[in-house]
C-alpha cells in the first residue's frame, strides 16, 4: 500500500474503516529497527529478508548471527553490503536471548520489533502489529498467533497446550491477560526496551521481559497475525526442557530482577 493512496482510500472508505484495515498513514521520519537472531538458517534467511525489505516502511535490519556453523555466515557475509541491512556475529553461541539483547544494543529506530529467520511469521503484518504504537495508545505490542484471526498450521496439539500454560501462568504471576506471552513477534518503542535490562541469554527471554514490561506499567496491546509453524524435521529447536525453564523463569521474575 502506497501512502499517495491512503486520502483516496479513506476518503471512500471512511476512517474507521481504514483504521481497522491497518490503512493509515506513516508519520514522517518513522523508522522501524528489525531484530532477527539467526541460528544455522541457511535456508530460509535470504527469503526471510527478502520479504522484510519488501515492507513499505522505513527501516534498517539488524542480523545478529549467533555463531551459526550450517553455512549462514557465509551467505551473509555475501549480502551483508545490501542497503540498510547490518549483520553481527557473536563469536560462540550465546542463545537468543543475547542475539536479541545485542541487536537492541545496534538499533537506532524508533520502535523495535522482533523477527525470527525461520518463515514462520510473515513482515508484510508489521504495519498492523506496528499501528497501537504510532497511534500513541501502546508501549509494547504482541502478535497473538491465538486470537481469533488468521490461518494457522496445525502442527502439535501438546505445543499448543505447553503455550497456553506458560501464557496463564506468566499472566498469575504479572497480573496481564495475554493470550501468547510465547510469540516471537514482539514490538517496543524504543526507549521502552533500552530501559530494561535483560539478562536471560536463551529462550528465558520471553518471560523475562513479559515480567518486566508488566513492572514497568507498560501499555501493552496484542495483534492478532497468522502463523506458519514448522516441525522438528524443518529445524525447530524449542523443546519441552525449554518450557520447564521457562516455567522457572516466569516465577524468578515475578520475585526478584
Amino acid at each position: 500500500m502506497t501512502e499517495p493512496i491512503l486520502p483516496q482510500l479513506h476518503d471512500w472508505l471512511g476512517e474507521g474503516i481504514c483504521r481497522q484495515l491497518s490503512l493509515y498513514p506513516i508519520p514522517e521520519g518513522l523508522r522501524l529497527s528489525v531484530i532477527v537472531p539467526v541460528y544455522n538458517e541457511k535456508d530460509t534467511i535470504r527469503e526471510l529478508i527478502r520479504r522484510v525489505r519488501e515492507v513499505p516502511i522505513p527501516k534498517e535490519i539488524i542480523v545478529v548471527d549467533d555463531a551459526s556453523t550450517d553455512g549462514t555466515r557465509d551467505l551473509l557475509a555475501e549480502i551483508a553490503s545490501q542497503p540498510g541491512l547490518r549483520v553481527v556475529y557473536h563469536a560462540e553461541n550465546r542463545g537468543k536471548g543475547a542475539a536479541l539483547r545485542t541487536g537492541f544494543g545496534e538499533a537506532t529506530g524508533d520502535i523495535v520489533i522482533i523477527q525470527d529467520a525461520d518463515l514462520e511469521y510473515d513482515p508484510a503484518q508489521y504495519r498492523q502489529l506496528i499501528q497501537p504504537i504510532v497511534e500513541g495508545v501502546a508501549d509494547v505490542v504482541y502478535g497473538s498467533r491465538f486470537l481469533p484471526i488468521g490461518p494457522h498450521r496445525v502442527l502439535y496439539f501438546w505445543h499448543f497446550v505447553g503455550n497456553h500454560l506458560l501464557t496463564t501462568m506468566s499472566n498469575v504471576f504479572t497480573g496481564l491477560n495475554l493470550t501468547d506471552m510465547e510469540t516471537c513477534y514482539k514490538v517496543f518503542r524504543r526507549d521502552v526496551i533500552r530501559q530494561i535490562r535483560l539478562r536471560q541469554d536463551r529462550f528465558g527471554f520471553e518471560p523475562e521481559v513479559t515480567a518486566k514490561i508488566a513492572r514497568l506499567h507498560c501499555r501493552i496491546y496484542e495483534v492478532a497475525i497468522s502463523y506458519d509453524g514448522r516441525d522438528y524435521s524443518q529445524g525447530k529447536k524449542i523443546t519441552w526442557i525449554d518450557g520447564l525453564k521457562a516455567l522457572y523463569y516466569i516465577i524468578r521474575y515475578r520475585l526478584t530482577d
